[in-house]
């Protein structure tokens, strides 16, 4: 059996290290953490989202963005410093706005494939993870957002999504617990959501049952490959190890820039920080007052989710800040405050905050294929739909480092 090196323990390490070891590969995870999912994928929206997968490469996002720029509470910031890795990042985000349309189309096809095999993995291997299957409804609250909105139905409708317009009346219908003046919304009953750090742990269980070698608390400290092999080194605390192996593949999130440089490529991810709270719903009248529908408000860019029946997501925002991991108060306090509007009997006394990088590329699709070199392959750069993508983008990649380390010719995965 080949050997396969996965760098990187969340959501998309941990889905690829799970596809390649049914490939049958010998797989070795190297994750810096102690556990599986301790970065991006712990505390996300929890949205299986193939409704939101228009991608952000448009004149309306940068319009936005260069009038938030002095609101420290806006649902986008961007820190005025400059660097050449945001200015470069920039630069190739305004560069892909003509394949807005293509890649948001693309990207609601690759959601949709993605659902099948999760709901698999976590059946075939018990995992509990809060799945509700009810939907995620899009809330607008003027008509210019909904006609936008309606715009999008089109692209996600060319990707095969099916999502309907509705009325405010028809929207408190499938969520009556939502307060608040409405113009309309759309609603996509495929849709569904789930806690991304449950799932993540319990496909960690199932890889160890696979054979899967896992390395926790082991930071890749170099990395090279060459036409034939790639070498790991990495340090627990104590030692350093050099490990050899077939082929590599790079799921690290937002550290997947700094690895690819080592190995000869570049991959432009930039993190975006996302925020989010979970509110402990403490008492019967909360549990009552939160709603169990999936919401997405697009003006205020807030997702949310209920996890089983005393917990409530809610996540949002995206902050240009480099790899910042400080949790801003006057970045959380929106979030609150939209809960306590939009579902007051909900009692906010106990509530987590909790910040994560997105890994983003200019134009908003994920990496995922080989590199220069034929032993070097990518699963990164998924952004703000890792979850969402995670199960089709592991099935990708595995179906190319499969041939790949055989000896037989790779294919481009996307």
């Amino acid at each position: 059996m080949k050997r396969v090196a996965v760098i990187g323990g969340g959501i998309t390490g941990i889905t690829t290290a799970y596809t390649l070891a049914k490939r049958g590969r010998d797989v070795t995870v190297y994750e810096k953490h102690r556990y599986a999912a301790m970065e991006t994928s712990f505390a996300n929206g929890g949205q299986l989202s193939a409704s939101n997968a228009e991608v952000w490469n448009n004149w309306q996002t940068i319009i936005k963005g260069l009038k938030w720029m002095s609101r420290r509470d806006a649902p986008l910031l961007v820190n005025p410093k400059p660097s050449w890795h945001k200015l470069s990042w920039f630069a190739e985000f305004i560069a892909a706005i003509p394949q807005y349309e293509q890649n948001t189309t693309e990207t609601a096809r690759l959601a949709i494939a993605a659902r099948d095999h999760l709901f698999a993995w976590a059946q075939n291997e018990g995992i509990d993870f809060d799945l509700k299957k009810q939907g995620i409804l899009h809330i607008y609250r003027d008509k210019a957002g909904f006609d936008h909105a309606a715009n999008v139905s089109r692209l996600l409708a060319a990707g095969g999504l099916e999502r309907r317009a509705v009325t405010p009346e028809e929207m408190r219908s499938i969520e009556p617990t939502l307060a608040g003046t409405y113009y309309g919304g759309f609603y996509t009953e495929s849709d569904s959501t789930g806690d991304i750090h449950k799932f993540t742990n319990g496909l960690a269980e199932a890889i160890l049952r696979l054979g899967v070698k896992t390395c926790y608390e082991h930071s890749v400290t170099e990395l090279s490959a060459d036409q034939s092999h790639a070498w790991v080194t990495s340090f627990d605390g104590e030692e350093q190890t050099r490990d050899t192996f077939d082929g590599v593949v790079i799921c690290a999130g937002v550290g997947s820039r700094e690895l690819a440089a080592k190995l000869g490529d570049r991959v432009n991810i930039y993190p975006v920080k996302g925020y989010s709270i979970t509110v402990e719903l403490d008492d019967q009248a909360s549990q009552e007052a939160a709603p169990t529908v999936s919401l997405l408000d697009d003006a205020t860019k807030i997702v949310t989710s209920r996890l089983g029946d005393d917990r409530f997501r809610v996540a949002g925002t995206a902050e240009f800040s480099g790899y910042n991991r400080d949790i801003r108060d006057d970045r959380i306090r929106p979030l609150t405050r939209w809960v306590e509007q939009c579902f007051p009997g909900v009692c906010t006394r106990r509530v987590v905050p909790w910040a994560g990088l997105r890994p983003m590329l200019p134009n908003m699709m994920p990496r995922v294929g080989p590199g220069r070199l034929p032993t070097v392959f990518y699963n990164t750069g998924h952004g703000h739909l890792g979850w969402t993508l995670s199960a089709i983008t592991a099935e990708m990649v595995a179906d190319t480092v499969a041939p790949a380390v055989s000896g037989t010719t790779a294919s481009t995965a996307g």
